[in-house]
This record gives C-alpha cells, structure tokens and sequence, in this order.
C-alpha cells in the first residue's frame, strides 16, 4: 500500500497540515493562523485548552494536554503538525519525539534559515508578542546568536491589546499601521537589520505593509506553512 493510500485510511481526508490552536476568543482575521481562510489548502485545527502565559513561559504542566492533541491531529491523518503560536517551540523538542510526523511549532525555526541568507554583520528584527520570553523560547530551538536579533515586545502597541488581551475590539487596520511603522522605525534604528520574522501567528495579515515600510523580507508562521505544505503535498511538474 502506498503512502497517500494510508494517509486516506481515516474518517476523512485530505489535510496535509495539522495546527494546534490556543483557545483564546479575539476576532481571527484572514492571514490569521487561526483562520482557515487563510490558506490554498485544507487545514485541521486541535484546540489545547491552556492559559497563554504559560504557554509562554513554557510552563511543563502544559506538556501531556499538548502532546495529546498532537497525537490526535496525527491520528486523524494530517502529514506535518504547526503550532498557532511562536511560543509552542518550548515544546518543540517533547512533540517530535512522541509523534511519527514532522513538527514544525512555531515561526521561529526559520531563524537559522535567515541567518544563513544574511551576511554575518546582518540582523534578523523579531516581532514578538511576549517580550519577557522571546529571548528563552528562541533559545528553546537552538536559536543562541542572540546578539543577531533585535527583539521587539509588540505588547508596546495598543493596537495588538485587543490580540494580547482580548478584552476590546480589534481595529485591524489600525494595527496594521501601527505594527508597520514601528518596523520601519526599528529598520532605521539599526540598519544592519537584513530581515524581519513575525513569530506572533497573529502578524502574518500585516506582513506585506511591514515590508512596504521596511523593504526587507519578511518571514512569519504562513512563510513556514507553505513550505511545509509544499514539502509534505508535492505537485507532479
């Protein structure tokens, strides 16, 4: 039996990627992660109950909950599991080695992709939606040149509360411009700044004006999930 057959011998079928989802109740616009509508392909969402600060803080009493929703994305089929939330990469170590399906949780395993595009006096601008963090959590998946990243809390926004807190409304244009000019001011601040990461999965819908005002390349979670896809659902030429 081939390996797509196999992949089909499930109660439904044709979702190649798996996404563990915190269930945090803000508007999801499209570019959001959590917005099926953002993506060229079928997506299967698994909830995992948790509070996000200990997601961010890499809380292990989290780690058996998300484990088991990863199993069942596995179980119900889906090639690659992604997390909605950079900081799931504290528990990118423990969910490779308890699923038989590449895991790819969060935005920042791209950082060594981008570091090895740049030249060495060069930085990468990661936009992070927990300041306090970031710098822990990079290290979480070998991401130690810390002296290469300028790291930005977009908690500074009051624009990203309604994401962050979810107790008002969310303006999403008005965060689009406040997230995009607090990149070009970061850009300008230091010009050895090569390339800009979005580690919130919240970011992506704001990515093209972040590089209209930077013109810098911009990574975020659907730059990762579309070479996933791509890598797991290969097209015949």
């Amino acid at each position: 039996m081939s390996n797509n057959q196999q992949h089909n011998r499930h109660a439904f079928a044709g979702y190649t990627i798996g996404i563990l989802a915190p269930n945090l109740d803000y508007e999801k616009v499209v570019g959001n992660v959590a917005n099926a509508n953002t993506f060229d392909f079928p997506v299967l969402y698994e909830i995992v109950d948790l509070e996000i600060e200990a997601l961010f803080e890499g809380d292990e009493a989290l780690t058996e909950r998300i484990v088991a929703a990863a199993k069942k994305l596995e179980a119900a089929g889906v090639r690659a599991i992604v997390g909605a939330c950079g900081f799931f990469a504290n528990f990118q170590n423990v969910l490779k080695e308890n699923v038989d399906i590449p895991v790819f949780t969060s935005s920042l395993l791209q950082v060594p992709l981008i570091e090895s595009a740049l030249g060495a006096d060069q930085k990468i601008a990661i936009f992070a939606a927990n300041g306090e963090n970031i710098a822990t959590t990079l290290k979480a998946v070998g991401n130690t040149n810390l002296d290469r990243y300028i790291l930005v809390d977009v908690t500074q926004l009051a624009e990203f509360a309604p994401i962050r807190y979810g107790i008002e409304p969310l303006d999403s244009h008005a965060l689009e411009v406040a997230l995009a000019d607090l990149a070009k001011e970061t850009v300008e601040e230091d010009p050895s700044i090569g390339a800009v990461l979005l580690e919130c999965s919240d970011l992506p819908p704001y990515a093209k004006a972040v590089q209209e005002k930077t013109g810098l390349g911009v990574f975020d979670f659907n730059t990762l999930i579309n070479f996933v896809h791509q890598t797991v659902e290969q097209k015949r030429y």
